[in-house]
């Protein structure tokens, strides 16, 4: 297996190269599958073929991969209708019509992004547009909008319990466990226990708080929001702000209502039915402990059935109140399945690239070459989280940066910290890979928050910069290089928060006008 030597890893070295320079994921990702196949059966025509009828169609008919990939349509479609019933906008709508001052416009498109976790594209719509009328009354700057809807997108999808992205997420996870010999690794467990290590996007979405909290801003976010309180120029004189007018298709028709219960009832059943499906397939009733079933419970399997379950409340909540009729109810749930399509075609060729490459034996030369540099694990963490954010800054795709990276990094970290290492390492890739989704002027996100603001992107893309690289340093040395040496996530968190406050405190420059200061002593 391991006779293939430096050609066993060139298939994922191509992937990665391919991406950044070219940003086509999908077809750099089978570019490699089939180099892959390639050198295992020494014929690219051969290798052609069996790229399709081995590589890609064993990993998308594994029973496992299966369900994950189900899941994730089925979750998409759901929470398309959930979005089209008028719930989170109705959420939204609530919060916006609380805010009366420069802060509480700002901490109210806060709130939107965090309670709209399930998707970050539907976030970065639906708050932006819900919010800007809002922000544009109370002048604060295009920029600073799309800043705080697009810090509360990805960086609160990537950890939320239920969403659009865990499917891809537990998908990644399985795969690159798989590659140590742990294909029965209970990913749902360790997907939780990745959270507190995913200091990148805790520390995102904690500095945007701060600083909505202080109304403090420093480098050219500053100068936006003088310009705006000051001058009352929401935009810099020739700017070109994206149009939302071709986004609409996330928002409910004209004269929905909007209930609040519409996105409650939902979410929660998913959630609800998730924790309680992982107990009984667990072995709860026959006296498992609760972690003992999340552990020992198939985690594709619950899914599924949460996932169906809250298809289906939500479906007979939207046609009970006659929202939509029934063909328009299914169409949207089609929709919403298809929206997520490129993603699973992107997971799929990572599975795929991932069982090439231990055909290969890539993970066993990787390995052995990490330990001939003599490279500890204690700065492992540090140096994939590293990697992570650049693949994500240069290729603008969170899920191609974890496809591709996970199944390289875990037999690493497994080789040179054990177990305990596998969890840290894992959850590097995965906010790693939220930089670049948070910040790239090529990610979908990105745009899409400047779009939902109706910002310049390139302005949006600028000021925000210096923001995603204060959270980003800040993990690193106060998140991964402690995880390294085994300190406590918590501690991390705690500490990191604390340093952002104190950055913010000395380095922001206050932009509360006289009229502001005056509004929030009221």
């Amino acid at each position: 297996m391991d006779g293939y030597g430096f050609l066993s890893i060139l298939p994922p070295l191509l992937a990665i190269v391919l991406a950044i320079a070219t940003r086509q994921v999908i077809i750099s990702l089978f570019i490699a599958v089939w180099l892959g196949a390639t050198f295992l059966h020494a014929s690219p025509i051969e290798g052609f073929f069996r790229s399709i009828d081995t590589y890609v169609l064993e990993s998308a008919a594994d029973p496992w991969y299966a369900a994950i990939l189900i899941f994730t349509m089925i979750i998409a479609g759901t929470l398309g209708l959930v979005t089209k019933s008028g719930g989170a906008l109705a959420i939204a709508n609530a919060l916006a019509a609380k805010a009366k001052t420069v802060r509480g416009g700002m901490l109210s498109a806060w709130l939107m992004g965090m309670i709209i976790f399930f998707d970050d594209y539907a976030s970065c719509i639906i708050a932006g547009n819900t919010a800007r009328p809002i922000t544009d009354k109370l002048k604060i700057s295009r920029e600073k909008l799309s800043y705080v809807i697009d810090s509360t997108a990805a960086p609160i999808a990537t950890i939320a319990l239920i969403s659009t992205w865990i499917g891809f997420e537990l998908g990644v996870i399985g795969e690159g466990f798989a590659t140590i010999g742990m294909e029965e690794a209970p990913v749902y467990l360790i997907f939780l226990q990745s959270i507190p290590y995913r200091f990148y996007s805790i520390f995102a979405i904690a500095l945007v708080l701060i600083l909505s909290i202080t109304m403090k801003d420093y480098g050219p976010m500053y100068a936006a929001e003088k310009r705006a309180r000051t001058e009352g120029k929401l935009l810099r004189d020739g700017a070109v702000p994206l149009s939302a007018t071709d986004t609409e298709v996330l928002q409910p028709a004209e004269g929905t209502p909007l209930r609040w219960f519409n996105f409650v009832i939902p979410v929660l059943v998913i959630i609800i039915a998730t924790f309680v499906g992982l107990w009984i397939e667990g072995g709860g009733p026959a006296g498992a402990s609760f972690m003992d079933a999340f552990g020992d419970a198939d985690s594709s399997v619950v899914l599924l059935w949460a996932s169906s379950l809250g298809a289906l409340v939500t479906l007979i909540m939207v046609l009970a109140q006659k929202i939509v009729p029934l063909q328009e109810a299914i169409d949207t749930i089609i929709n919403g399945a298809k929206s997520v399509f490129p993603a699973l075609i992107i997971l799929v060729l990572a599975w795929s690239l991932s069982y090439v490459s231990g055909e290969l034996g890539a993970a066993d030369y990787l390995v052995a070459m990490v330990e001939r540099t003599g490279l500890t694990y204690a700065f492992l963490p540090l140096l994939i989280f590293i990697l992570s954010c650049f693949m994500a800054f240069a290729m603008g795709t969170s899920w191609g940066t974890m496809g591709i990276v996970t199944p390289l990094a875990i037999p690493v970290a497994f080789a040179l910290g054990g177990e305990a290492a596998l969890v840290p390492t894992l959850a590097a890739v995965l906010t790693g890979a939220i930089f670049g989704d948070h910040c790239s002027p090529l990610s979908d996100t990105t745009i899409l928050s400047s779009t939902g603001a109706g910002a310049d992107h390139i302005d949006h893309v600028r000021t925000q910069i210096p923001y995603a690289v204060t959270g980003a340093v800040v993990a690193a040395i106060f998140g991964f290089i402690p995880a390294g040496f085994g300190v406590p996530p918590i501690i991390s968190i705690v500490v990191g928060v604390i340093v952002l406050i104190v950055f913010v405190r000395f380095v922001g420059k206050s932009t509360a006008t006289v009229e502001d200061i005056k509004a929030a002593g009221k």
